[in-house]
């Protein structure tokens, strides 16, 4: 019986690599090893396409994006292999993933480590788009959700690639050109995980369990590390710390005591009744003056207070959102050049104003005291979180706006806005100003107290009016 299941299991490997020979156009294009071929051929069409093209443009431009492309061109090299390895290899434990992950690891290192070392460089633009999406080629180990962790890598790169567009957009085609090739790398990569990797890297039903080879120096990469040298002598306890024989003499003489047990304590003096303190009254006027320090009240020296570090004022479009950061006591603070998918998120802004002109997507006020804002339409929330003696104004239309660890928030809607929602949460002294014909508006607070009972089925909550 033994030697008969060996055949079978013999005759089920041989088959199952004839069907990732087959390809998905043969007769088991469902099975497991249709669908592993597949997506091994659809990462070729990746390198073969946006990749290549990238690669292209970058020896163009050649020095040290050049020398990056080279090293993005083994990350997908090595990415590949493992995808390979997972066609034909069942998903191994979590301890031996480590060491197959750890070549493609090394390579994102690699990649970030050289724009590090060329901060200098007239093309660390190029560099630090790079570096800062590399990341994404990590998605073999994120699940369930690679394909968002990837877009979110491609959005950190935009930063700097908007930069290279800035600069060049006027000079020099090729660049402009590297920048949508680049990006597009990691928009197909998006849709090949889609397509086939949805929830995490697809492995192989059937196979040997995947195992590491054993690594290798990558080409042009730095040796590996050499082994660690000899440990330590032991430490030598005869010997004190103090550099003398005292020390020796004193830690004898403790560990003979420790040796005693129970006569250890046959050297300790008997205290008789007339000599205790707590049964003899008059002794407590003679006892000895503490002199020492305090019990539980070890001082410490008190610390000097931070100095607070004034950070930069900020407004800029970086990517589709507009950042207005650290502004202090500026009255006229306007975004006009605005588009319906960008957003707007003020940052630690005092005793200032803020207008947005146009229709755009979103606008979060974070962490901002005495600021004010204006703006015209916005399509999806008006967030305010954790500030201070806000005005926000609408102009146009807003559905919803958040009121959030806030305290003191007037919104003055506009007619055309009066059916938006207000919601709030761990906030205070938050009021609506709705306009009047006239053209006035009336004042009306937000509650802040509530009321909640049990009907015999749920708790329903009502809100209270503070008795004043």
């Amino acid at each position: 019986m033994a030697e008969l299941a060996s055949l079978v299991q013999r005759l089920e490997v041989a088959v199952g690599r004839l069907e990732s020979m087959s390809g998905p156009g043969g007769s088991g294009g469902a099975s497991a090893g249709g669908a592993v071929s597949a997506y091994v051929e659809a990462f070729d069409v990746i390198v073969s396409g946006a990749l290549a093209q990238y690669l292209s443009l970058s020896q163009k431009i050649g020095g040290d994006v050049q020398k990056h492309a080279d090293m993005i061109k083994q990350a997908f090299s090595i990415q590949k292999q493992l995808l390979l390895k997972a066609s034909s290899s069942q998903k191994p434990s979590d301890a031996l993933m480590t060491p197959l992950l750890q070549p493609m690891s090394k390579m994102i290192q690699q990649v970030q480590a050289f724009r590090e070392q060329n901060r200098t460089s007239p093309l660390f633009n190029h560099l630090s788009a790079v570096s800062e999406s590399v990341p994404a080629l990590g998605w073999v180990a994120m699940a369930p959700k690679p394909g968002p962790f990837v877009k979110e890598m491609q959005d950190a790169a935009m930063f700097y690639t908007n930069r290279v567009l800035k600069d060049y957009k006027e000079k020099d085609k090729v660049h402009v050109d590297w920048v949508k090739a680049y990006l597009s790398i990691w928009t197909e990569l998006q849709n090949y995980i889609k397509q086939h990797h949805t929830t995490g890297l697809t492995w192989s039903k059937s196979g040997p369990v995947a195992s590491a080879a054993a690594p290798s120096a990558p080409a042009g990469g730095c040796a590996p590390p050499p082994p660690p040298g000899p440990p330590p002598p032991p430490m030598d306890v005869s010997s004190s710390s103090g550099g003398g024989d005292g020390g020796a003499d004193t830690r004898n003489a403790l560990f003979a005591s420790l040796n005693k047990g129970a006569d250890i304590t046959s050297g300790l003096k008997h205290v008789s009744d007339n000599e205790k303190t707590h049964k003899n009254p008059n002794l407590r006027g003679n006892a000895p003056v503490r002199t020492g320090p305090k019990p539980f009240t070890s001082a410490k020296p008190a610390a000097a207070p931070a100095p607070t570090r004034t950070q930069p004022p900020v407004l800029e479009l970086e990517g589709k959102k507009w950042k207005v950061e650290n502004q202090e006591g500026v009255e006229d603070l306007v975004i006009s050049d605005t588009e319906l998918k960008q957003v707007v998120y003020a940052y630690k802004c005092n005793k200032s104003t803020l207008q947005v002109k146009g229709k755009i997507n979103s606008i979060t006020v974070d962490n901002c005291k005495k600021l004010g804002l204006v703006f015209d339409d916005v399509v999806g929330i008006v967030e305010i979180i954790n500030c201070r003696d806000v005005k926000v104004q609408v102009m146009g239309k807003i559905p919803t706006i958040s009121i959030n660890k806030t305290d003191g928030c007037h919104v003055y809607l506009s007619q055309d806005s009066l059916a938006c929602e207000i919601v709030s949460a761990k906030s205070s002294e938050m009021n609506i100003l709705v306009p009047n014909k006239d053209g006035e508006f009336t004042e009306l607070p937000v509650p802040e107290q509530f009321k909640t009972v049990w009907d015999g089925k749920k708790l329903v909550t009502t809100s209270t009016e503070i008795a004043g």
